[in-house]
Parts: structure tokens; sequence; C-alpha cells
């Protein structure tokens, strides 16, 4: 081999990669291969991957564009590299949700649409015409009521008006019409009603003008009326501003107050199918387009499995390649007409997957981070097929991953670490994955290690019945869940494990408390020490340290850096494109102005302490046992490698969800103690490295041996198999999901041959 300082055309070579954590790296990725970068959550997997490779891959493309086209696309900084060589285009597959664009739905998402239509504009009886015809997004083929949404929004009058007020008083509950402002001024000073007069005792025609008038002439308005302006009434007002063209940025107070003024139903006209008359009576088979678009995957593929016609057999070829390909990646119980916006990290990565699959390019670098994640073992294998079939077709595929399933199937491995964040940052290993097994690192060593089933399972003080669980794709089925004890819930992506223990379960039971992966309120402008509830102890610490107010260590506050208003970075709206932020040059990214930086606690400023992990910052704190122990928690939960400062909008699903538990944790541990406690996490260990993992499952024994009681959805088999009691749901996905197919310890489900989970069990007990 080539020194690593001297180009070479097979491999992707870095040299001195120093982004985040990494230490000066240096290494070879082989080219029209799959390699799987992996080391322990926080070890620099990402920074080397992603903050390096990739992103100098889309820099040099976006160089080599002319300057017209470079000034309109996102500038972005070189990465801290000595140099680079092999790079080639590269596509990102990451784990960001699909924007909340209700115009967007799987079918759109995985290009899958333009087939079903043009099928349908071809053989359609009787047609509806051209393609765009069968298209909720074309104004030929859209529902003309709902304008292609499928559902109509419309001012609440009852929540928006109080009826006990008059004008003067400020009768509309919404703060864009408060007493005062403008949009208040449109209606007092209009010189049709009594100010004075509570909005009850207007008449008939009175309450019908306030509410609902559409540009009226005024007849005498006050002098403070503006000039040569119609007066339009406050629904009707609100309408039109609101919701027919509702602003595309709205402070989240505002967004609040809407959600509580407006009522979102099916559109009465449509039915919710989103589609006009013509294109809803348009049938091929005896099926309308919208009946395809309403099953599952799995349905519809069923459904064309025997359906052909030579007329439109190009593109029902093309349907049936689509929807095999989503069923490879486990998500067959998918409806293409469900909005992309609700697809959790995870699927929306695999729809992505999907899109990238009947792709004409080669010699194309894909990057994928963590494609495994929200996977049961059997849907992992079939993603690996999908990985290999990118690599065979010419290209080279970057994962970053933490599954052993994945680690087997790859060319070649790359093992950061030896730890987290500080401690990580180095080549620790590379090579193939069975030299990887044979070495001494942390992830050789746990994956040459066979799963331990546990044996002798806890004994349960009791148990509690969920009778007739039947939401979502629950069949109705009645199932004991033992309290005192670790319980798993397992099954396949779709088969119905959060229905039953984060919908069912803590509806019959409401003693159960649920932490899940919904997102967290606050995004750029909070951070895991407020959402711990120990930001204002530490603003107060640095406060009695400086003599200055705790505002001014807050960068919402008087500490925050004039420049970027304390977000550290300065954001380019850039149309139709994503946003680019680009550090603060005012504060260099730090948040705070000056002032706050001057002060010091112990040798640290503000932005030093939100730059440190959870364990140093409990060191510091030692003394206030109010900061210093829900820190510790963080740690005990798997987060000990994030920054306590870190944003929030840059947590993953499972992070944020480890950051709640933390939160809970800390609560009762200085209340009630855990004796009393019932908890249901939804995939706790989603971006977690095997040593982590295990750090997780002690965390969860030393909760049930002080008397809580844990229901965990999981795929991981290290969860399972050290869990005292599993419930297994399934065997497929959506309709083919939703049965209990076992309940009872690990050790007797892995014997079990009808559970793909059984199966997958016996076989990581087998090979580790």
């Amino acid at each position: 081999m080539n020194a690593r300082n001297e180009p070479d055309a097979s491999v992707i070579r870095v040299v001195g990669a120093a982004a985040n954590n990494l230490r000066n790296v240096s290494v070879d990725l082989p080219k029209k291969a799959l390699t799987v970068v992996t080391g322990v959550s926080g070890s620099g997997k990402s920074s080397l991957v992603l903050d390096t490779v990739a992103a100098e891959a889309q820099r040099l493309v976006n160089d080599s564009y002319p300057s017209f086209v470079r000034n309109r696309l996102p500038h972005m900084p070189a990465p801290e590299v000595q140099s680079m060589s092999g790079l080639t285009f590269t596509a990102i597959i990451d784990q960001r949700r699909f924007t909340g664009n209700a115009r967007s739905t799987v079918a759109t998402a995985s290009d899958i649409a333009p087939l079903l239509r043009l099928v349908f504009s071809r053989i359609g009886e009787p047609s509806a015409g051209y393609s765009p015809a069968y298209s909720f997004n074309d104004p030929t083929g859209m529902c003309p009521a709902c304008e292609g949404l499928g559902t109509v929004v419309d001012i609440d009058v009852d929540e928006l008006i109080d009826p006990e007020k008059n004008i003067d008083e400020g009768p509309v509950r919404f703060s864009q019409f408060r007493p005062g402002v403008y949009r208040w001024k449109r209606f007092a000073y209009c010189g049709l009603f009594d100010r004075k007069k509570p909005l009850k005792d207007y008449t008939e025609e009175e309450r019908d003008l306030f509410l609902y008038a559409d540009q009226m002439k005024l007849p005498d308005p006050d002098p403070r009326f503006p000039k040569t302006a119609r007066f339009d009434g406050v629904v009707t007002r609100m309408r039109d501003v609101y919701v027919k063209n509702r602003p595309a940025k709205i402070s989240p107070q505002v967004h609040e107050e809407l959600e509580r003024l407006t009522t979102h139903r099916v559109c009465p006209a449509c039915g919710g199918a989103r589609l006009n008359e013509a294109a809803r009576a348009s049938l091929v088979d005896g099926r309308s387009i919208v009946d395809w678009s309403a099953m599952s995957v799995a349905e519809l593929r069923r459904v064309l499995e025997d359906f052909d016609d030579p007329r439109v057999a190009p593109a029902l070829a093309g349907i049936r390649r689509t929807l095999d390909a989503l069923l490879s990646v486990g998500l067959g119980y998918l409806s293409l007409d469900r909005e992309s916006s609700t697809l959790s990290g995870g699927e929306a990565q695999r729809v992505k997957i999907v899109r990238h699959l009947g792709s004409a390019l080669t010699d194309i670098t894909y990057v994928f981070d963590e494609p495994s994640s929200g996977l049961h073992p059997a849907d992992v294998q079939r993603l690996n097929q999908l990985l290999l079939k990118l690599r065979d077709a010419g290209n080279t595929v970057l994962v970053v991953e933490h599954h052993p399933q994945v680690i087997r199937v790859a060319d070649h491995v790359v093992d950061m670490g030896p730890g987290a964040g500080a401690d990580g940052g180095l080549v620790r290993f590379e090579g193939t994955p069975e030299e990887l097994r044979g070495s001494d690192t942390t992830t050789g060593r746990l994956l040459s290690t066979p799963l331990e089933l546990r044996r002798e399972v806890r004994a349960p003080r009791g148990h509690v019945r969920v009778a007739g669980a039947s939401a979502h794709n629950l069949t109705g089925f009645d199932v004991d869940v033992p309290i005192g004890v670790l319980t798993a819930v397992t099954g396949v992506a779709g088969s119905g494990k959060s229905s039953f223990a984060v919908d069912e379960l803590p509806r019959q039971h409401r003693e159960f408390t649920v932490v899940g992966q919904d997102p967290l309120r606050g995004g750029v402008r909070s951070m895991s020490l407020s959402v711990l509830g120990v930001a204002d102890g530490v603003r107060g610490a640095f406060a009695a340290a400086s003599g200055l107010e705790p505002a001014w260590f807050s960068f919402n506050s008087k500490g925050a850096c004039p420049a970027c208003r304390g977000k550290g970075h300065i954001t380019t709206e850039l149309a139709f494109l994503d946003d680019v932020a680009t550090p603060c040059d005012a504060c260099g990214g730090e948040r705070f102005n000056p002032t706050a930086l001057k002060a010091e606690l112990d040798g640290h400023t503000i932005a030093d302490v939100l730059r440190m992990a959870a364990g140093p910052v409990a060191e510091l704190f030692a003394d206030r046992p109010g900061i210093a122990e829900p820190l510790r928690w963080l740690e005990r939960v798997g987060l000990g490698y994030t920054a306590v400062g870190q944003s929030l909008d840059t947590l993953s699903g499972g992070e944020k969800q480890r950051l709640l538990l933390a939160r809970h944790l800390s609560a009762a541990s200085a209340s009630t103690g855990f004796a009393e406690e019932r908890i249901v996490l939804d995939e706790p260990t989603t971006g977690l490295h095997p040593s982590d993992v295990e750090r997780l499952d002690v965390l969860f024994a030393d909760l049930v041996d002080a008397g809580a009681t844990l229901v965990v959805v999981e795929h991981n088999l290290r969860v399972v198999a050290r869990a005292d009691h599993v419930i297994d749901i399934g065997p497929g996905a959506g309709a083919d999901g939703g049965r209990l197919l076992f309940a009872g310890p690990p050790a007797e489900l892995a014997g079990r041959e009808d559970s793909l989970t059984g199966r997958a069990l016996a076989a990581a007990a087998a090979k580790g």
C-alpha cells in the first residue's frame, strides 16, 4: 500500500482529520466496498464519516458549479483535515425526518406516485385525463374543497370568542386581536359596534357582522380606521391570514393558540381522499387510485401479483420493484397515502434508501447513519441485502453502525474509540469483521461474546391484565403484564409493539408512565441542563461567584451574543433549499457576550461548562446535590458522552428519550424512590453501541431490584435476553401482525420456531 499521504485511486484517503473530537485521524476507506464505521457512542464515528468525508465531498461538488449557482447553494467551510483524496459524488441518507409538508406522502417520497398516476391515466375507466388529473398536488386532480389536503381547517368560534366581554375588554381569545394591536383597531374603529356592549348582547345581525363580514364598505367609520380599507369580520380575517394562507414562520405562542382555536376534520367532499370526483371514479380492476394508495404496501403487492396489462407493463413492473424494496426494508405495513412527516427517523431513512435503489448512477458514495435503527433482526437481514445491492452496483457504501448483523456483512470495518468525547477520536482497528472479532477492542470483545439468555428470572409481585387489546392493528388479545420485573415487548417493525405498550397498557392502567421518543419542545433554545431542571442552579452558581445577575449566564437572556442572539450560529434562508447555519463570527459559536464570558467558576466560563459532559459538570458542582445528582442520572442512562449544553434539536430520538428517562428517574429518586414506579420505554437503545446497551441493562436491573416495574419495547437482543418476561407480538407487520405470539421467559422464547424474535435470540445465543 502507498504511504497514506499519497493518493490511491482505490480508496478514499483521509489524512489528519481533526473535526470535533477526532485526534489527527488518518484512514483508508476502500472504494466500491461496504465499510462499517463503528465504536461506542460519541467515539467519533459520525465526525469521521459525516463531518469529514461526506462534508468535504459535498463542498467540492458545490464548488464545481458556476458562480451563479454556487451563490444559491449552501456555503460549507472546509472540514478540519490535512488532506483527502479519492472522493466521489456523495449521497447522505440520514435519519432526519421528512419536513412537515402535508402534501408529501409515502408514495411521493418513494417516487412511486408518478407510476401510479401513469397506470390510471392509461387504463382507468372512465379516464379522468392525463397523469396530473390523478394528482392531489395538481389543480386538475385535487379536491376543490380541501385543495388536495384531505382535511379542512376552520375556526372554533366558541373557543375564539368570550361573549361576556365587550370590545374594549378584548372579546377575542387570540393574542393577534388583543386590545391595542392593529387587528383589534380594525373592528374597534369600524363604527359598527358599541364598544361598551358585551358580545352576548349583540343582535344576530351585529354578531354576524362582527364574525363574518367580508370586505364590507363602512358607512361611518371612526377617523382612526385605515383609509380606503374595507371591514372583515374576525373569523373572516383569521381564515384569510391563518387558515388559507398560514404564515411560513410564526412564534411558538401563536402556533399553540392556533392549535387551540382551529378544528381539523376530514374533508366532507372527498372523504379525506384528496382527489376530485373524476379521479376517484376512475377504476382499474374495480379499484381507484385512492384504494391502491390506502392499502398497505404488502397488501397492494399481493393485489398486483397476478394483475397485468400490456399497455402499462413497464409502469407496473416499476411499481412492483418499489413495493418489493419497501417490503425488503420492513415497511410493508405502511400505506402509500400516509403523510411522510408522520414517519419516524428510521422509517424516513429506509424510504430514502428505496428511492436511491432505482438510480442509474454508479460510482456514488452512499453514507448511511445507523440504518438499522428501529429494525427487528429479521428486517436487518433484508436491510443488509439492500446495502450489498448498492455496493454491487458499483458504489461505495459507508455505514455508521453499531448493529452486529450489519458489521458481519461488511467488507471492511473501522472501529473508533477507545471511549467517548475527549476519550475517543482514535482509530482502534481496521480490517475485516472476522479480524475485529479477534481484536481486543470493546467492539471486538462484545461481538465475539455469545448472547447469554437469562435463565433465573425474577418472581413478579403480581400482574395487571390488559384485556381486549385492540389499539391500531392489535387483534383484541388478553395478556398479563407482571409487576416488579423487566418485561420486553418484541416483534417486527409495525407488528403492534408500541400500540400495545405505549397506547393500550397505559390507557387501561394509568399508573404506567410512558417515556417515549416524542419531540421535545425547545429546539435550539433548549438543552439537557434545562430539561433536567438544573440550568437555573448553574446560572445561580455563576451569579454568586461573579456578582452578576443569573440572567447574564443565559444565552436566551442578558448573556446572549448580540450578533447571533444566543444561537451560536447565523442562519441563512435559501428559499427552496434547506437553511444554512454558519458559526457566529462575533462569539465563535460560544453563544454568550463578552460580559458573560469574563466570569469564571473554578477556572471555567459558562460556555466551558455547556461544552462539558455530565460527569465533569457533576464533579464541578459536587457540593450542590440539586445539580450533581440529575447529571449523574444523565450518565447512567447512557448520555455521558453528550455535552450538557447540546441543543435539543441535535439529539436523536433515542437520546431525547434517555434524557427524559434521566429527568424522570432523577425526580423519582429525590421523592418516593422507585418502589411504585411503573415505566414504559419505547426502544431506549436506539443509537447505542453494545457496550452502552450493557450499561443500560445494568441500570434497568438496578431499577427493578429497587422495586420498579419496567416495560421496554425493544428490538435489541441484549435487552430481550436479560428480561424476566417477554411479550412477543406478530407474526408480521400491519394487518399481518397484532397477535399475541408468546408470553414468558426469554429462554423459552428462544425455542419457538414460529417467532422471528425467538429464532433471532437462538441464533445470537449460538454465535454472539
